[in-house]
């Protein structure tokens, strides 16, 4: 198994030291904006991370390695490549056996933090059912991870594309708590507030922390997710975002994108749709995100000592 993983200088010493760890996905930037924006925003995030007291792990899959944290010449090179491969649970030996550069999604990310014993990963929002899925078939392999991966997910709660009300029925199937940070309700991502209500809510960073403890030592294997709204600040109008949501679901239909190249449309199309400010709160939910996981990582990881 090692040879297939690498840590960056940063890492190696940070788990040398004892000290919280974050795991970040590459998909955001290979697949989520262009260079260098892309870069700029990845870059902020790893600070945010450091500022509060962890070390970041941003994940990606390059030269048949998967590595732990990617030193600036590397997110670098990484940010402005084309053609970088989008590699879930399905394609991540395949990815690494030709040595391809690969970006992980929620679902690889999840993986390769766990191989190397990282127990939080902040993420912007998770896959879900996706609307249709009764004859589509086509649910997220995050769902999937997120029921057998023992790793604690922060996220803006689901991408809005999606089926909300179903997507927490997978998840309560599957046994995956979902835990709301400063909310009792599901958050629709681009929006603080859904009508799906949550079983568990807390204000308390150690709550959580003492949760993922606690499941993990009584063997509950499956991750969490911590959902954590956008701040008010920057959070779009529900009545505004739904309705754009619609007409590129509208327009989805009837390009008929299906699949794995459903998300990315339906996500290229919203930010068409409002001038690229979808974008920009896509951005700052992320960097919220960091905040909050950071200090759930350390809360964690001093409950762990």
């Amino acid at each position: 198994m090692k040879k297939y993983i690498e840590l960056s200088k940063e890492v190696k010493e940070a788990k040398e030291a004892g000290k919280a760890i974050v795991a970040l996905e590459s998909t955001i930037i290979s697949h989520g904006m262009p260079y260098p924006q892309n870069v700029q925003m990845a870059r902020e995030v790893e600070e945010i991370v450091r500022n509060n007291g962890a070390v970041p792990a941003t994940i990606a899959i390059m030269d048949g390695k998967i590595k732990i944290g990617l030193t600036d010449d590397e997110l670098e090179l990484f940010g402005k490549s084309s053609g970088v491969a989008k590699v879930s649970r399905r394609d991540l030996a395949q990815i690494i056996a030709t040595k391809q550069l690969g970006a992980t999604t929620v679902a690889t990310t999840m993986i390769c933090a766990d191989l190397a014993d990282i127990k939080t990963f902040v993420t912007g929002g998770i896959g879900g059912v996706h609307r249709g899925a009764e004859t589509s078939m086509d649910i997220s392999a995050d769902l999937e991870e997120l029921a057998q991966t023992d790793v604690a997910v922060v996220c803006a709660g689901a991408k809005s594309i999606l089926d909300l009300g179903l997507t927490l029925e997978y998840l309560e199937t599957k046994g995956v708590p979902v835990i709301g940070y400063e909310t009792d309700c599901l958050p629709a991502f681009y929006t603080r507030k859904s009508k799906h209500q949550l079983n568990f809510s807390t204000d308390s960073i150690d709550v959580i922390a003492e949760t993922m403890k606690t499941k993990w030592e009584l063997n509950l294997h499956g991750g969490i997710v911590i959902a954590n709204p956008i701040p008010e600040e920057h959070a779009m109008d529900e009545s505004y975002i739904n309705g754009i949501i619609d007409q590129a679901i509208k327009e989805s239909e009837e390009n008929n994108i299906i699949g794995k190249d459903s998300t990315p449309f339906l996500l290229a199309k919203i930010k068409e749709l409002t001038n690229g400010k979808s974008l920009d709160v896509n951005i700052e939910l992320v960097k919220h995100n960091a905040k909050i996981g950071s200090q759930v990582a350390v809360s964690h990881n001093n409950k762990m000592k």
